[in-house]
């Protein structure tokens, strides 16, 4: 599908997956106005397409804002980052992993429990095998979190 055009409906089953990904088949069509098997046909294209690669969880505010997030730059050897990123596919604290350009080869997003959980963390991610340095940014306050 990434080479066709999304219609008004392909916009709004996504839309209504985006509010909540475990909704029925049957309520989306209910709440679009056509048929179930309609909506399974649409949803496989969007799937098979390249539109729609997952379904995942949204922690609610209170699970979120517990803990403390860090931006976290990495500089690894070269030819190391491949291993480097497995490594760092592991830690169920990444929430996110990007390669930047600039001083930094990646740039992570983590969350962790504690500042004492973090800074064991970041421990952990220097030993890696590959990985030169890392400098980090504990964040202070949110100001603008446009995620959906």
């Amino acid at each position: 599908m990434s080479g066709e055009a999304k219609d008004a409906i392909d916009r709004q089953l996504i839309a209504l997956l985006q509010a909540n990904a475990r909704e029925s088949t049957a309520n989306l069509a209910r709440k679009l106005g056509i048929a179930r098997t309609t909506v399974v046909a649409r949803l496989a294209k969007l799937e098979s397409g390249g539109s729609i690669v997952g379904y995942t969880v949204r922690l609610g505010s209170d699970a979120a804002d517990r803990g403390v997030q860090a931006f976290v730059g990495i500089t690894v050897q070269p030819r190391a980052g491949r291993e480097v990123i497995k490594k760092l596919s592991g830690f169920p604290e990444l929430r996110q992993l990007a390669s930047v350009s600039g001083e930094f080869d990646y740039m992570a997003v983590l969350r962790a429990e504690s500042t004492m959980r973090l800074d064991a963390l970041l421990d952990e991610i220097g030993d890696i095998e590959g990985v030169i340095k890392t400098t980090s940014s504990v964040v202070l306050a949110l100001r603008v979190d446009r995620k959906a």
